[in-house]
């Protein structure tokens, strides 16, 4: 546990925040910089086939110790931090034995309070690692990431314990979508494999969003105010509109479960011109398809409003629910769910309100469920993890190779 720790607080203070804005692999600098000092660690721990790319893709394998054949599995984890908050200058606290109340990040006025995140009152007596209240903390996904590579270490100071070839991959961006964009699955060589992506113990995930972006873009005309009766056309005011014609009970807000949304996550406006960038999300396809039907059927009854200016629509699918890719590998899932009930934790198979490499990943020919690192509230100042979940995730890890090598002597 020591080792597992001091790899995650070491990972976390690497700035991998990943940039939409620019269109390179990876698309940060320090993503590649972080993958770098992984390479040379993997090394270390004398695994194989270790290979880093220039688009930033980490590859290594751990050779199969029994002699027998077993299919090669394989672990992945993605290097970037989401671009919701600052992953620069992160400086974790831990706070051992939580015995309730509210926790104090940093020394600013920012708290973890159980009023806001319940989910503390079920860790009492764990030990608590927080951000200081000015970054996200690099959970998602730095503890997945320290999780297998522990789990490799274990394996490899352990060889009474079975198991085949176990591939590991470590990406860039994929908080931006673009994580499986140049993983190459043949070279990857598992046959299957498991995203250690995943919130609070427990959690297996086979399923995720369908997802598309939609962009609204509203042409308005700029005029000096002093002289604008009659010719300005704001394009913020058209922009107001069309957000006010949206489902004000559909976003992420007011929905859980298999329930979709739209999701307002960026606007872009000036008098002349304003844009407006959704995520559409659905469970089902045919769901997915009857929201972007209703972005178009908006955005035409807002133009036929107008008698100025006018609104168009661009949508662009981004991932889809790897359900179907999985669902015909049932044994994917049954060994996940084995290794963790040998851990003495209860399976908890839930849907992604989200999506990761995974459900690429899935459709690339590699399907990919989701396990948890004991992470909670990604993407925010608040995000957390216990160290408590981060050894069972190891134990997991673990006992899914083993199990895997044991169905097949």
């Amino acid at each position: 546990m020591d080792n597992l720790v001091t790899r995650f607080l070491r990972y976390v203070t690497f700035d991998t925040q990943s940039n939409p804005a620019n269109p390179l692999c990876p698309s940060s600098k320090g993503q590649f910089t972080f993958a770098d000092q992984l390479k040379s660690e993997l090394i270390t721990l004398g695994l194989s086939d270790v290979s880093l790319d220039d688009n930033g893709y980490l590859m290594a394998r751990l050779p199969s110790n029994v002699d027998y054949a077993v299919p090669a599995i394989g672990f992945i984890a993605h290097m970037d931090t989401a671009p919701d908050a600052s992953g620069a200058n992160v400086k974790p606290q831990l706070v051992e034995n939580y015995q309730g109340g509210d926790i104090a990040l940093g020394l600013g006025e920012q708290v973890l309070s159980p009023v806001q995140y319940p989910d503390l009152h079920q860790l009492h007596g764990h030990s608590i690692i927080t951000t200081d209240g000015t970054t996200l903390l690099g959970a998602d996904n730095k503890a997945g990431i320290a999780e297998i590579i522990t789990a490799v270490a274990t394996l490899i100071a352990n060889p009474s314990i079975p198991h085949g070839d176990i591939c590991i991959g470590f990406t860039p961006d994929e908080e931006i979508g673009r994580g499986a964009n140049y993983f190459d699955v043949e070279k990857f060589g598992a046959k299957w494999a498991y995203t250690i992506d995943g919130g609070p113990v427990g959690e297996l995930e086979y399923e995720n969003f369908n997802a598309t972006s939609a962009d609204v873009i509203v042409h308005g005309v700029n005029v000096h105010p002093g002289t604008a009766k009659g010719k300005m056309v704001n394009s913020m005011n058209i922009a107001a509109r069309f957000q006010a014609m949206m489902p004000a009970d559909e976003t992420p807000e007011c929905t859980e479960g298999y329930q979709g949304f739209y999701h307002l996550k960026s606007a872009e406006m000036s008098v002349a011109r304003s844009e407006l960038g959704y995520i559409i999300r659905d469970f089902d396809r045919e769901g997915l398809a009857e929201r972007k039907a209703f972005m178009q059927t908006t955005v035409d009854a807002l133009n036929a409003q107008l008698t100025q200016g006018s609104v168009e629509l661009k949508m662009t699918d981004s991932y889809f629910n790897m359900k179907e890719m999985v669902e015909p590998y049932p044994h994917i899932i049954k060994l996940a769910q084995q290794a963790m009930i040998a851990c003495d934790i209860e399976p908890m198979i839930k849907p992604i309100r989200g999506g990761t490499d995974g459900a690429r990943l899935s459709f690339m020919g590699l399907p990919c469920p989701n396990i948890f690192t004991g992470g909670y509230n990604f993407h925010g100042i608040h995000e957390f993890i216990t160290v408590e979940g981060m050894s069972q995730a190891v134990k997991v890890i673990v006992k899914l190779s083993e199990k895997t090598a044991l169905e097949y002597r």
